[in-house]
C-alpha cells in the first residue's frame, strides 16, 4: 500500500492509495460541508444538493450521468453526513479518468433544472416518509434533535417535507458556491491508479473551486432531556445518548473500547445480559461517534412494552458495573476486534477509499496503519474504564423513545435516574 497526497495550490487536497494488485479503482470528491453548515432556513439542503448534482450538468443529462457510468462496469453513489459531503464511483482502472470527468461534471456544471428539482424533491419527501414508517430509524432523528436540541446537528440530514420543498435552484447554487470550495475538498482515489494522474487530472478538472474556506460551523452543545412519542407499534424502541468525545480527542481510542466491551457485538455485556440471560429483547447495541467538536455514545434496544422498564435498568446497571469491572480479555478481544476492522479495510479499495477520505477530513492527513495500531494497543484496562466514568459523569442523558402504551414516560424516567445515580 502506498498513500500519497498533494496539496494544489488552489488548496485541495489530493490523495491516492495505490493498489498494484487490483484491476480496479475507487475515486470520490468530498466537500468538509453537510448539515451542520446549513442556515436555520436551508435545512436539509445540503442532502437535496447531493440528490441534484445527479439530475443534470450543462454537459449531460441525468440519463447520461448514469449511462456513461453503468456503460464501462462502473456504479455512482453520494452519501450527506452532518459534517461532509461525498460523491463517489468505481471502475476499471482505464476509465478513471471518465469517472473524474463526471464527478467534476456533476458539482462544477450542474444545471439544477426546474423539473428534475420538484421531482427530486418529491423523492426526498419520500425518503423522510420512509424513516417515519422506520421507528429503530426514526428513534435515532428523535435522538439527536433531544442531544443538541435547536442546533444544526440535532437536525435532520433529509429536513422536512416543507423546508425541501422550499428550496429553488438559486438557493442550492447559493448554498454549493458557499461551501464547496478547494480548501474544504477532497479528491481522493484507491485501488489501481496513478498518483500524479489522479493530481493532474484534479487540477484540471477542479479548477473553478476557488475561493477561500468556508465558514466553520458553530460549536455544538450537547443538551440532554427526553423525547417520548407514543405510536401504534409492536414494540417499544428506545435509545440513550451520553456526551461522547471529539475526533481528536485523545481518550477516543480508550472510549471506543469500553463502547465496544459494553455493546459493539454477541459477545458484548449489553448483548449477554439483556439479551442472552434475560431474553429482554432481540436487538441491543451500542455505538460512539465523534463529531470534529463533541461526540455522542449512543444505546438502542428494541423491546415488549412490558419488559422496557426492567430493560434499561439492567442496560444502565451494565454501563455503571463496567467502569468498575471491565477486565482484561474484554479490552484484549475488542482491541483485536479494532485492529481486524482496520486491516480487513486494507482488502477493498472501496474501504480504503472512504479511510482516507475520512481521516483527511478529521486529521488533514492519512494515518498511517501503525500509528493508529499503536493508539489502539495503548489503551488498558485502566483508561478504558476511565473513559467510561468520563462518560456517564458529563452530564444529562439524552433519551428517545417510540412505542405503544403509556409506560414510555416512566421508562424513560427510569433511565435518566439510573445515569444520574451512576454519576
Amino acid at each position: 500500500m502506498s498513500v500519497e497526497v498533494t496539496r494544489l495550490p488552489s488548496g485541495l487536497s489530493v490523495v491516492t492509495d495505490r493498489m498494484p494488485h487490483l484491476e480496479s479503482a475507487s475515486l470520490g470528491v468530498w466537500a468538509g460541508a453537510g448539515s451542520r453548515n446549513e442556515a436555520p432556513d436551508e435545512h436539509g439542503i445540503s442532502h437535496l444538493l447531493e440528490h441534484m448534482a445527479f439530475k443534470g450538468t450543462k454537459r449531460r443529462t441525468s440519463r447520461q450521468i448514469a449511462e456513461e457510468i453503468e456503460a464501462v462496469g462502473g456504479d455512482l453513489n453520494a452519501s450527506t453526513s452532518a459534517e461532509s459531503t461525498g460523491f463517489y464511483a468505481r471502475v476499471l482502472k482505464a476509465d478513471v479518468p471518465l469517472a473524474l470527468d463526471v464527478l467534476s461534471d456533476i458539482l462544477s456544471e450542474p444545471t439544477f433544472d426546474a423539473e428534475e428539482l420538484r421531482r427530486e424533491q418529491n423523492v426526498i419527501v419520500q425518503e423522510i416518509g420512509a424513516v417515519e414508517d422506520t421507528p429503530d430509524d426514526l428513534v435515532f432523528e428523535r435522538l439527536h434533535e433531544t442531544a443538541f436540541p435547536k442546533q444544526p446537528l440535532g437536525r435532520s440530514i433529509l429536513g422536512t417535507p416543507e423546508t425541501v420543498r422550499s428550496f429553488n435552484s438559486a438557493r442550492i447554487r447559493t448554498y454549493l458556491s458557499r461551501n464547496y470550495r478547494a480548501p474544504d475538498m477532497l479528491v481522493a482515489a484507491a485501488g489501481a491508479v496513478e498518483h500524479e494522474r489522479i493530481v493532474a487530472e484534479a487540477e484540471k478538472r477542479f479548477a473553478s473551486f476557488i475561493g477561500p474556506a468556508a465558514p466553520a460551523p458553530e460549536p455544538a452543545h450537547f443538551g440532554g432531556g427526553t423525547r417520548v412519542e407514543t405510536r401504534d407499534l409492536e414494540q417499544v424502541h428506545i435509545a440513550l445518548a451520553l456526551q461522547g468525545l471529539a475526533v481528536r480527542d485523545e481518550q477516543l481510542y480508550s472510549l471506543q473500547v469500553f463502547t465496544s466491551v459494553l455493546g459493539g457485538g454477541m459477545s458484548s455485556r449489553l448483548f449477554q445480559e439483556v439479551r442472552e440471560n434475560r431474553g429482554l429483547c432481540y436487538a441491543i447495541h451500542a455505538f460512539h461517534m465523534p463529531y470534529s467538536d463533541t461526540g455522542m455514545f449512543a444505546l438502542y434496544a428494541g423491546t415488549d412494552e412490558a419488559d422496557a422498564p426492567e430493560l434499561m435498568r439492567v442496560a444502565i446497571d451494565q454501563i455503571a458495573i463496567a467502569t468498575e469491572t471491565l477486565n482484561e480479555a474484554e479490552v484484549a478481544r475488542a482491541k483485536a476486534q479494532m485492529k481486524a476492522g482496520l486491516l480487513m479495510a486494507l482488502e477493498s479499495s472501496e474501504a480504503r477509499l472512504g479511510q482516507i477520505a475520512r481521516q483527511m477530513l478529521a486529521y488533514g492527513r492519512p494515518i498511517p496503519l501503525d500509528e493508529i495500531v499503536a493508539k489502539v494497543d495503548a489503551v488498558t484496562v485502566a483508561s478504558a474504564r476511565a473513559a467510561g466514568r468520563a462518560l456517564i459523569g458529563r452530564g444529562r442523558p439524552a433519551i428517545a423513545a417510540l412505542g405503544p402504551g403509556n409506560g414510555l414516560e416512566s421508562t424513560a424516567a427510569i433511565a435518566e435516574s439510573l445515569v444520574r445515580r451512576a454519576a
